[in-house]
């Protein structure tokens, strides 16, 4: 497990966070383009939870650091009802004017909802943003029923890109990630909370590719650019987004083969709460 240290400070590291973090769908080529893209990549993950719900009744599920709440709406799609969490106020919106999705704002330690309540949490790269991993997975044991599921995704910092780009990687994040952990820390961190690990998965269509396209040319990820220029151009948005599609395709035979290697640049992991 990697630590970022010194730790900012909270305050500090709301700065890291502003309100163009999020993404919002707009009216632009370019945003309906990046709009279909995300919608296409995000069924892999929809696809896996509905893989885990299967066995399990139909929700409710709760999906920690929802964002706009895309993912919500996809599962929604399924037959799974769906609601999110998020700390933006501009993401939430996002996820009930957009997509339908209810979403409560706030902390999920102190959200309004009941201990026992969902058949299933998701959390997409959530715990590597948190000062106490461990404490959020004790919180999230709560929220879920006897048996529920819990499906998990952080950056894997014992992947080939981390080898191969160190600091680099754009899986560190710094700031932002205040720990990064190896598929193995994971494990025992889900392990000590109270789950059974079920299934791992090595390959993300949404982020291993796009990751390794980040780390070799920075400059053109999405969310890099949207808090570093926010008054972008439509037409040099246009064509930087298509520049950076054309990487992310290049990268994903080789991110195929690391994550084969059970050396993918995340790792997703389907748990379940003991005592079913």
């Amino acid at each position: 497990m990697i630590r970022l240290s010194p730790w900012p400070s909270p305050g500090e590291l709301k700065k890291y966070y502003p309100e163009s973090y999020w993404f919002a769908p707009g009216a632009t080529t370019a945003s309906r383009l990046e709009e279909f893209y995300r919608r296409l990549v995000l069924r892999d993950h929809v696809n896996f939870v509905a893989a885990a719900l299967k066995t399990q009744e139909r929700g409710p599920v709760l999906d920690i650091g929802c964002g706009g709440a895309l993912f919500g709406k996809l599962l929604r799609d399924r037959g799974y009802p769906c609601f999110g969490l998020d700390f933006s106020q501009t993401a939430a919106t996002v996820g009930w004017s957009t997509n339908k999705v209810p979403v409560a704002l706030g902390d999920f330690k102190l959200a309004p909802f009941r201990e026992g309540s969902f058949g299933a949490v998701t959390m997409f790269h959530v715990l590597e943003h948190l000062y106490d991993p461990l404490d959020a997975l004790s919180a999230v044991h709560k929220l879920l029923r006897p048996g529920g599921c819990l499906i998990v995704q952080v950056p894997n910092a014992a992947c080939w890109q981390f080898l191969l780009f160190g600091e680099a990687w754009n899986g560190i994040d710094v700031p932002r990630h205040l720990v990064d952990f190896k598929a193995r820390d994971l494990d025992t961190m889900l392990a000590r909370s109270g789950f059974e690990l079920v299934r791992h998965k090595y390959f993300s269509l949404r982020d291993n590719p796009a990751g390794l396209a980040s780390t070799l040319a920075p400059g053109l990820d999405p969310m890099a650019r949207r808090i570093r220029r926010p008054n972008e151009g439509p037409r040099s948005k246009l064509l930087r987004d298509l520049l950076y599609l054309g990487l992310v395709g290049v990268a994903v035979p080789f991110t195929l083969l690391e994550a084969a290697c059970q050396a993918g640049s995340t790792v997703m992991v389907e748990a379940r709460k003991k005592g079913a």
